[in-house]
């Protein structure tokens, strides 16, 4: 069992180590000097010429970490490390190919500044003056390199310590060296020099610290921050003494070490070395905190100027003339070659964006709320457009899922699983991660193309050149008809498009468009309020009776509160009431279609155009966000689109109009009397757009008066009171 010395083993003061010496003489000089910093580096910056050498100093300061980290154990757990490191092999050719010649030119400096170290420990010289002796040996090196050559001179003496101390029990040739230097004696009373070691380490891993923050500020690129900006400037003049304090701290780790190889349990009593690295590892980090908070400033300013460079180089892209579409591709999904940033939709195999050259592409672009109802919808008319276009065509399309994130947001566990069950989910292409989408093409997808929160449609031509740049709701409301979703198709669809009710239900109901070939009146109408649905049934009803028209019913919703939608449908099912929608998919997609049209005729900036089909659409939109509606046809032709006040008015006052029917035919005999009541009661028009909607126009104009609305909260005419939002 180990002892422990007694006050009779006590060495007198000619055996004792230089830190116990200075101690008994009155204090260390060297920890007194500390609180005159503008002194010390006064000195520190005389010894400072630099003679313009460049050093690359990473491949060394990676030679140094890997030592040190080796090298800094818990001297409690030697023995238990040694099987573990006795596993692990240094790839040295790695480190050799990276700075073997810039070894042979330092190698002398290291060399020299170990010996200083060690010389200047067992001579018992004072802190601050090593530390300038050191300086001066390093006056022609730029601070980056004065500061790794320092570190590295330590790490190997550091070093040399701890690897005997790790295999001097399995090596006779270590354990004959550690004898000399009595390392079996330190660690069998590695318990009593536990808090010594503890200190050590914390202070070696905060001169490692320091020194990374020092080389991470050599190694910004100028390109991109100038020394003008504060945080850098700050960070610069703070950078000789962090060099000083943390070779002083090398100078400090360098005598403990020396002085317990050389005293061995002389120097274990005492006490105040522990103190000294402890008020150095303080200081350090400190110093630490300081430049680390400088250097973040200074990466936020680089990454936003690199940012802004790289969203000018998309518009440069954008915008210049080009053989294929390559160049854009691989810059909006992923600009590099060292993976494969596509899923093909039908294998799930990983592919390369060369599958998409010269073809046309839809860029499908959302978040991760994209709704099954939209993706059902898209995978339908994708399947359809398809078997639509001819065979050379299908093959010229694909269509690529860019998956937007929010980059403040953490990526989770279940994001990530909701992402591959997305994935998992389309027959098309998609990136492999949303993380591979650039800031700056968020940025871009974001500005340019007005992307918020609902899924957009991009199409780029064979050459990457934008052809449309939002085709969703043209797909929306003519499905694969709108084939091949380009703004010039656009245009001409809307140019053959009429008011009638196909426009309304096309795609949705095959029973509503059998109905329309029948010549059938039919009342399509919507709203929440049950008490309005049950008045303008019945009285719908009896008037068709009455006049003897075949009338059908078609509850159609509402653009919003789906559960008061769901309840409704309910009740019109259970009291037979009219024809309803039950899937409430196909509700979704009525108002989704009735609003891509309006954002349609916004995005071809013909929202206030003197066109009366787009008139009627702007009200009936106004109509949804403020109650009940109803819209009559006769078969396709629709004769009456009013807000359900006045509808059922002109219903309940049947027997007033009901003597015009038989010349005038019902449809018109009741346009007539809605006209009526609708110009005495003189509504004005109001629209919501919701934030997330993407292109949102700064005027547009009430389809009722024909004057500009007023922007508040929402569009309101003639002063109205806004109305809570209708996006719950």
């Amino acid at each position: 069992m180990a002892m422990m010395p007694t006050s009779k083993m006590m060495p007198t003061s000619k055996m004792m180590p230089p830190a116990m010496q200075r101690l008994i003489k009155g204090g260390d000089r060297s920890m007194i000097t500390m609180s005159d910093d503008n002194v010390m580096m006064k000195q520190v910056i005389e010894t400072h010429n630099p003679d313009g050498r460049e050093v690359d100093v990473k491949p060394l300061l990676r030679l140094v970490e890997d030592i040190l980290n080796r090298a800094t154990l818990n001297a409690g757990t030697v023995a238990t490390m040694e099987s573990q490191l006795s596993t692990e092999n240094i790839e040295e050719k790695s480190y050799q190919a990276s700075f073997n010649a810039m070894l042979d030119a330092l190698s002398y400096i290291i060399d020299r500044i170990s010996c200083e170290l060690s010389v200047k420990a067992l001579s018992g010289g004072e802190a601050h003056a090593t530390t300038l002796s050191i300086f001066n040996m390093l006056n022609p090196f730029p601070w980056d390199a004065k500061l790794v050559l320092t570190l590295a001179a330590f790490a190997f003496n550091y070093g040399e310590f701890w690897l005997l101390a790790q295999i001097y029990s399995t090596n006779q040739l270590a354990k004959s060296m550690a004898i000399l230097k009595q390392l079996p004696m330190i660690m069998e009373h590695s318990g009593v020099l536990k808090s010594r070691f503890d200190a050590l380490n914390s202070l070696i891993q905060a001169m490692l610290k320091v020194t990374r923050c020092v080389v991470d500020l050599k190694e910004l690129p100028s390109a991109y921050i100038s020394g003008e900006l504060p945080a850098l400037s700050a960070a610069m003049a703070h950078v000789p003494t962090a060099v000083y304090w943390t070779i002083r701290s090398a100078v400090a780790c360098a005598s403990q070490i020396t002085s317990l190889t050389s005293y061995g349990l002389e120097y274990i009593t005492s006490t105040t070395e522990a103190w000294e690295l402890s008020t150095l590892a303080h200081k350090l980090t400190n110093i630490y905190e300081h430049l680390q908070k400088q250097i973040n400033i200074c990466y936020q300013h680089i990454e936003e100027n690199q940012h802004a460079e790289t969203y000018q180089n998309l518009l440069n892209l954008l915008g210049a003339i080009h053989i294929d579409n390559m160049k854009i591709l691989k810059a909006l999904i992923y600009p590099k070659d060292d993976i494969l940033p596509l899923v093909e939709g039908t294998t799930k195999k990983r592919v390369n964006i060369e599958v998409l050259r010269r073809r046309n592409v839809l860029l499908l672009i959302s978040g991760l709320d994209i709704s099954q109802d939209e993706l059902a919808i898209l995978e339908q008319i994708h399947s359809e457009s398809k078997l639509h276009a001819t065979r050379q065509e299908m093959h010229q399309y694909e269509l690529v899922w860019i998956p937007v994130v929010d980059r403040s947001v953490q990526w989770t566990d279940p994001m990530q699983k909701h992402f591959e069950g997305l994935k998992s989910t389309m027959p098309w292409y998609t990136v492999i991660h949303p993380n591979l989408i650039d800031r700056a093409v968020i940025r871009l997808i974001k500005e340019k193309w007005h992307f918020r929160n609902k899924p957009i449609l991009v199409v780029l031509d064979q050459q990457g050149r934008e052809v449309c740049p939002n085709a969703i709701h043209m797909m929306w409301i003519w499905g694969s008809n709108a084939f091949p979703f380009t703004t010039l198709r656009e245009e001409d669809l809307w140019k053959e498009e009429t008011w009638r009710l196909e426009l309304l239900v096309d795609g949705i109901d095959q029973t509503i468009l059998n109905w329309i070939k029948e010549g059938k009146y039919i009342f399509l109408y919507g709203g929440d309020d049950i008490e309005w649905i049950h008045k303008f049934t019945v009285a719908a009803r009896q008037v068709a009776q009455a006049s003897k028209i075949p009338l059908e019913m078609v509850y159609v919703g509402k653009s919003n509160k789906r559960e008061q939608v769901r309840r409704a449908i309910e009740t019109i099912s259970l009291e037979k009431l009219s024809y309803t929608w039950v899937d409430l998919t196909m509700v979704w997609f009525f108002w989704t279609r009735l609003e891509s049209m309006l954002f349609s005729k916004i995005q071809l900036g013909k929202a206030d155009e003197s066109d009366p089909m787009m008139q009627q659409i702007k009200m009936l939109l106004s109509f949804d966000r403020a109650g009940g509606w109803a819209v009559l046809s006769k078969g396709s032709s629709i004769t009456v689109n009013g807000h359900g006040t006045t509808v059922l008015q002109a219903l309940q006052e049947y027997d007033q109009w009901k003597e015009s029917v038989p010349t005038k035919g019902f449809d018109n005999a009741f346009g007539e009397r809605h006209g009526n009541i609708h110009k005495a009661t003189q509504p004005c028009c109001r629209f919501e757009f919701q934030s997330t909607a993407g292109r949102i126009p700064e005027s547009i104009r009430c389809p009722e008066c024909k004057r500009r609305m007023e922007k508040l909260t929402t569009f309101v005419c003639c002063h109205d009171e806004p109305v809570p939002s209708i996006y719950e």
